[in-house]
């Protein structure tokens, strides 16, 4: 498989009181991803207003700036307010237009189809239309694998979508209550939960993601499972995006499963260790530390 991968959504600045950080999940898994050696193409859009011109300088330095970032000359950079509660679980206040509504199918969004073997793609960006459309247009026309990241933001989703997402890809991320939500009537165990959503969409692999209590994986009609690592939390944000950064490097580097989970079990552990998304590691030396 050629392992130069797309990651299609948005893009803002994360602002903690008075520090602000760039984030989005799929800009995030992004930064994981070059982190751990893959070859990355990003396509989001930013505003011409000054939070997209320094944004724009963010991507450069981090070797995440193409042709692929669209300028929206009518929509603002987004800029999100998160909200930390004494559990360190985070909360997003996210504003609505922004420039990632309105991404656009363009000519060089259709080239680099051409060249990719992974597209990695989540929910919020597809809450207008404009940017649904295009994603649609993005995982019809090409054969790459197509790893569905569900990340629900409420209010900014619909059921409707997410299912339309969810039929589309080979591999699909989520949390325990996402699950929950998708199965919507599901009964039974978290087991019978996957299975049934596996049925239902035919997906490939299934990840389940269980906060401290580590992931569970459906394989080929087997489960893997790892309990996850204690350790003391910092926050919690990018802990999700490091997993799957991790898992999708494994999953192109033909890894088996049950040492991949423990890996992307152990990046998520520490990133929750570490203030912010994106800190500096070595997947190999973390994993050595947790084992």
């Amino acid at each position: 498989m050629n392992k130069q991968i797309l990651c299609f959504g948005e893009v803002l600045w994360d602002a903690f009181g008075d520090v602000k950080k760039a984030g989005g999940a799929p800009m995030n898994v992004a930064r994981h991803l070059v982190q751990q050696g893959n070859n990355v193409l990003f396509a989001s859009s930013v505003g011409i207003d000054p939070s997209g011109v320094e944004l724009t300088g963010f991507l450069k330095e981090n070797g995440l700036y193409s042709d692929l970032l669209q300028r929206d000359e009518n929509l603002p950079t987004c800029e999100v307010t998160v909200e930390l509660d004494e559990n360190h679980q985070a909360t997003y206040i996210i504003p609505k237009p922004v420039s990632w509504d309105n991404i656009e199918f363009t000519d060089e969004l259709q080239v680099a189809l051409k060249t990719v073997g992974g597209i990695v793609f989540g929910s919020l960006a597809c809450r207008e239309e404009a940017t649904f459309e295009t994603l649609l247009n993005v995982l019809d026309e090409s054969d790459a694998l197509k790893i569905f990241d569900v990340n629900l933001r409420p209010p900014h989703y619909t059921l409707s979508k997410i299912e339309t997402l969810a039929a589309r890809a080979d591999v699909i991320k989520m949390n325990e209550e996402e699950a929950e939500l998708l199965i919507h009537g599901g009964s039974g165990d978290l087991k019978q939960m996957i299975t049934e959503f596996q049925k239902k969409f035919h997906t490939r692999i299934i990840c389940v993601t269980r906060g401290a209590q580590g992931a569970i994986i459906w394989n080929d009609y087997e489960f893997y499972e790892h309990p996850g690592y204690c350790v003391d939390v910092v926050d919690t944000v990018g802990a999700g995006d490091s997993f799957l950064a991790t898992f999708i490097t494994g999953l192109l580097n033909e890894t088996p499963m049950q040492p991949l989970l423990e890996k992307a079990c152990a990046v998520g552990a520490y990133v929750t260790t570490q203030r912010g998304a994106n800190p500096v590691y070595k997947v190999d030396e973390v994993a050595a530390q947790f084992a």
